[in-house]
């Protein structure tokens, strides 16, 4: 997709909140979950379509293990929003129980609810052995899909195993991925496909142009959708935001070391060293990362946009302080009218 001119601006795509549930340092984690509340209900008001929520496992600063529950939690507390999984990690679980859990969601909160589906484990490799009974699962994830459908189908009403609450209802389902391999599953499948670009750029432009050549349309979806997911750190100025986002390129550092931990409050980046090595892997991991103040992340988001024609952008906000992490998204929201 990229260098093709784009139509799209900035102003009339729809965006959306993707929440890690980041334990912060010295922070409990019902203060993660307060605050995730918290975010929501301001992004409602400020024009976000959606707030999903990512399952992890075994991590210390990741406090979404539990996706489901959190889903219910923030759906619970907002009126419009559009809630979901980003994504849940089906290997981990039976499609069955993953039809049951997201047709309990649909009917306490009907037509907002999404579910997104990736193939990782989510954790490493002991956790997935300890999550996992079938290690052949994230094999099987095109079949789970399907069968994950075929649950929550009508048609499914004279199958010998059902899903109820689930059976009929309308739930997007949603692939996420961060490789090839689920560009080309999300378009023979017909669904709507998300990718992980704030964290695992590399192959993004690859897998967009996948996608829209071998689209295919389904019941669910008759033309291609793309969300791509971003990080964006906003503030007033581009020193102050500079300053908060020494905190998320931090908790970067630890993904790419395998030494994750909570995150920490921000210090000044010229105190922030990084090794030629570690300052080369952070940037080609944060290629779709924006930091800045308003004007400076609103061009570089839109050319972003010129070079993608996504449908959606998802953001992702790592900011140790909480107002601070409420103003990123309040100014990303006022773009809408810019």
């Amino acid at each position: 997709m990229k260098g093709k001119s784009s139509t799209k601006n900035l102003s009339a795509i729809s965006t959306s909140v993707l929440d890690l549930a980041l334990v912060l340092d010295g922070k409990s984690i019902a203060y993660t979950f307060a605050n995730s509340v918290d975010l929501a209900q301001h992004v409602e008001k400020w024009g976000y379509k959606r707030y999903w929520l990512a399952e992890h496992h075994n991590m210390e600063g990741v406090a979404s293990s539990a996706t489901a529950v959190l889903i219910g939690q923030i759906a619970s507390q907002t009126s419009e929003l559009r809630v979901g999984s980003g994504g849940i990690m089906l290997p981990n679980h039976a499609p069955l129980i993953i039809a049951e859990q997201f047709g309990t969601l649909e009917t306490l909160y009907p037509g907002r609810i999404d579910l997104g589906l990736g193939r990782a484990p989510g954790t490493d490799q002991l956790t997935t052995i300890a999550l996992r009974r079938d290690q052949r699962a994230a094999v099987a994830f095109p079949e789970n899909v399907k069968e994950l459908q075929q649950y929550l189908s009508a048609s499914n009403k004279n199958g010998r195993v059902r899903a109820i609450p689930g059976e009929g209802l309308n739930i997007p389902i949603w692939i996420l991925g961060s490789s090839t391999d689920s560009a080309y599953l999300a378009a023979a499948l017909g669904l709507p496909y998300a990718f992980a670009s704030h964290f695992a750029p590399a192959q993004l432009h690859q897998a967009l142009s996948i996608y829209h050549q071998h689209f295919q349309p389904s019941a669910q979806m008759k033309e291609p959708y793309v969300i791509a997911c971003i990080s964006a750190v906003v503030a007033d100025t581009d020193g102050a935001a500079a300053k908060l986002a020494t905190s998320f390129k931090r908790l970067y550092l630890g993904i790419i070391s395998g030494q994750r931990e909570k995150l920490k409050a921000p210090v000044n980046p010229d105190e922030f060293y990084l090794d030629p090595h570690q300052e080369a892997a952070l940037q080609q991991m944060i290629t779709c990362s924006f930091i800045g103040g308003p004007e400076k992340v609103h061009t570089e988001m839109q050319q972003f946009l010129d070079e993608t024609q996504v449908d959606e952008l998802m953001i992702t906000s790592p900011i140790f302080d909480h107002l601070a992490r409420l103003h990123s998204y309040e100014i990303i929201g006022k773009f809408k009218n810019s």
